[in-house]
């Protein structure tokens, strides 16, 4: 199944062009219709609302490298969830790009040190027995059953209500519990439609098709359950974008709640942006 979608700024296009269309013709109803046309469009370009619901979304992170050998048939894996109906609302998907196995031949374009250490953590804490890759863990423990082509089990529990919205470059969050404990929320800006050619190493001469690529990962500490941050800044590596957030105690990886979304949306290239999503690094 295919799916075409516009991004919240074509969108906006679209309407405002509309309401223009509209507003030249006469009579005071006519242009009471366009002005509520433009308001319509302003705010479908400047807000963004996402939700869990109370019941546990499953949050589906992969630890992966593009010097691995054994990581593509995970990420494979891992890029079906684009075309799933559970995506965003049951399941939050993305890929944490370790650096340690830069050594043995080719740099991982987007790895970082804090997503290896992550993974460390996890293990430190007993949820996985070692530090590999291709490494899965849903709901912050070690789960192989992707090898088989299964997908997580739901989870049953409700842990409660995390709700997000984004507007004008800030992020506002609740995550509605009964618990009064201080929490840490998690925002992940994740890149799709990428493609590396991997020139050197283990995956030598290989094109890495990769979706739900962690470009940026910030937490930040409440002791309300209200948070009210600016967005993280992120590369321009794709022309698609989206955000997995989650909530988690302080000082712990392993996930409560989760919730994500679209930030933009396929066939924003075509009205938004001119360049290519498929990077190759020199």
């Amino acid at each position: 199944m295919s799916f075409r979608y516009k991004s919240v700024k074509s969108r906006a296009a679209d309407c405002a062009r509309l309401a223009a269309g509209v507003a030249g013709k006469r009579g005071p109803r006519t242009l009471m219709l366009a002005l509520a046309m433009l308001h319509s469009a302003t705010a479908a370009a400047d807000k963004l609302s996402f939700s869990s619901g109370p019941r546990q979304v499953t949050l589906l992170e992969l630890y992966t490298s593009q010097g691995c050998s054994s990581c593509p048939p995970a990420e494979r894996w891992l890029n079906e969830y684009i075309d799933n109906k559970d995506l965003w609302t049951r399941t939050v998907p993305l890929a944490f790009h370790v650096d340690y196995w830069d050594y043995i031949g080719w740099k991982d374009t987007y790895a970082t040190p804090e997503y290896g250490e992550r993974q460390r953590e996890y293990a430190r804490r007993g949820k996985a027995h070692t530090v590999y890759t291709p490494g899965l863990f849903t709901n912050g423990r070690e789960w192989r059953g992707w090898s088989l082509r299964l997908k997580p089990r739901a989870s049953s529990s409700k842990p409660g209500d995390l709700s997000v919205t984004i507007e004008d470059g800030y992020l506002s969050a609740d995550f509605d519990t009964l618990k009064r404990e201080p929490y840490e929320l998690h925002i992940a800006i994740l890149g799709f439609d990428i493609k590396t050619r991997v020139k050197s190493g283990e995956n030598r001469n290989s094109t890495l098709a990769q979706e739900f690529v962690v470009l940026a990962h910030e937490w930040h500490r409440s002791g309300n359950k209200h948070w009210h941050v600016s967005m993280p800044g992120h590369r321009d590596v794709s022309a698609r974008y989206g955000i997995a957030l989650w909530v988690s105690e302080p000082g712990r990886p392993t996930p409560i709640q989760a919730t994500g979304g679209w930030l933009t949306e396929q066939g924003a290239d075509e009205d938004d942006n001119d360049e290519e999503s498929t990077r190759e690094r020199k």
